[in-house]
């Protein structure tokens, strides 16, 4: 095999125990460079050139001694190698000058990860992020096609190629239905998003959107709208109106328009508007039915719902609880009368038990900013400090960061805890969960 520097490398952080790595000798710090003499540039290369029964691979040693390895293994299985990311690759960084783009709309001094603006394909695929496809090759698109990576997360945002253009400050951003178009024609499935901006791209220009958009059903899956997000740092930023009740009805109505002509037509809703929307507007929710298999959940659409089912579900089983006690819950603004409606079922359960349900105004992003996942360690803390919180105070864990018990400001649960001088229950975004935790019930 020839070697040589057109390999990219990559450093093994960790060989895992007992695997075929470490049967073959490979260590920590070692660089693979090829397998079965392909250059790999990320992930997908990897897992796909490994896939095979019988792979040949490149290493490099610490002492720069080049080792082929001939590994025969089972179909599919892993050679046990870890790398520095999970990517195996430098991120892509978006290309866009977004109008409505909540990073540049970031306070000073937050850590340093939080203001990268990252448009990159792949951790659509591997992460729901999703992508424009502004800053896409053709070779990129073909390498979707070929891995088949789908479903991918796309921003279309409005269909009008001046409008999207305008939108997102690319010359490049308007050639959206030919590229959703490539995607779709070679099977892969796509959730789109439009990021509703008053004036810009709602009105006609989202209703035409929501129509353009259905020469692509089923190979798109859904289509959600949600409102955009304004802080208080949009200083030279474009000028941009918070979404109104007034504005959040028309929204609402424009959805159900579609909803039920998709549904007669083609057997799906297919467009669904953030729960935002409908708690702005001060409109009915939906029925659970309605958002069909929630297909789009962790973009705020069908959370209150879904919740409120899971709740209503856990409630008829569950056992009552005499204790004596009283829970006091953070909640964002916007969530508020919705916590209170669904804490008024409790009583029947937990006669004994008060609630104090505490509405959290954003300062560290400004009040316009009322969902709950975006609230900080230091607004709870400020804003609880003189409140009586009863013998606990619960936390949604969507104020988390994924897998860690830190807030977006890096303030922790146990800093909370110690400030308010209470105990903190992280409580997960679950109906079911709640009511077993409220009750202290089993499974």
């Amino acid at each position: 095999m020839e070697t040589s520097s057109k390999y990219k490398p990559h450093i093994i952080k960790e060989v895992m125990e007992d695997s075929i790595a470490s049967y073959m000798g490979i260590e920590e710090n070692d660089i693979l460079l090829a397998i079965n003499d392909n250059n790999i540039k990320d992930v997908f290369d990897y897992r796909y050139l490994i896939e095979n029964e019988y792979i040949e691979v490149l290493i490099e040693k610490h002492n720069k001694e080049q080792w082929i390895l001939d590994i025969e293994k089972d179909e599919g299985e892993d050679l046990g190698l870890i790398f520095e990311t999970d990517l195996m690759d430098d991120l892509i960084s978006c290309h866009n000058k977004c109008q409505f783009c909540f990073i540049d709309q970031l306070p000073p001094h937050m850590r340093e990860s939080v203001y990268f603006k990252d448009d990159d394909w792949r951790l659509s695929y591997l992460h729901g992020n999703y992508i424009t496809l502004t800053n896409m090759s053709k070779e990129d698109m073909d390498r979707i096609i070929y891995y088949n990576l789908s479903p991918m997360n796309v921003s279309i945002h409005v269909t009008d190629p001046e409008a999207r253009i305008s939108l997102l400050n690319n010359r490049f951003a308007g050639d959206i239905i030919n590229q959703l178009k490539y995607l779709t024609d070679a099977g892969i499935k796509i959730n789109g998003q439009i990021v509703l901006c008053k004036g810009i791209n709602d009105g006609e220009l989202l209703d035409r959107t929501i129509g353009d958009l259905s020469q692509f059903i089923p190979n798109i899956l859904s289509l959600t709208i949600v409102p955009v997000g304004l802080s208080d740092y949009r200083e030279g930023l474009a000028k941009l109106e918070a979404i109104g009740k007034e504005d959040a009805y028309e929204v609402i109505e424009t959805v159900h328009k579609w909803q039920d002509y998709y549904l007669e037509k083609m057997g799906t809703r297919f467009v669904f508007a953030a729960d935002e929307f409908y708690v702005t507007a001060d409109y009915k929710l939906p029925a659970y039915k309605a958002y069909e298999d929630f297909p789009v959940l962790e973009n705020g659409v069908g959370m209150l719902v879904r919740f409120q089912h899971e709740l209503d579900k856990a409630l008829e089983k569950a056992e009552v609880n005499m204790e004596e006690r009283t829970i006091s819950i953070a909640t964002g603004v916007l969530a508020e009368k919705f916590i209170i409606s669904q804490v008024e079922k409790l009583k029947e359960k937990a006669p004994n038990t008060s609630f104090l349900v505490y509405p959290i105004k954003n300062h560290f992003f400004g009040e316009f900013v009322s969902v709950t996942g975006l609230l900080t360690g230091q607004d709870i803390v400020s804003q609880l400090k003189d409140k009586d919180l009863g013998d606990s105070l619960l936390l949604s864990d969507t104020m988390l960061k994924a897998d860690e018990d830190i807030l977006l400001d890096d303030m922790t649960v146990t800093d909370i805890s110690d400030r308010l001088k209470i105990p903190v229950t992280i409580a997960e975004n679950n109906g079911g969960e709640f009511i077993r935790l409220i009750l202290q019930t089993k499974e």
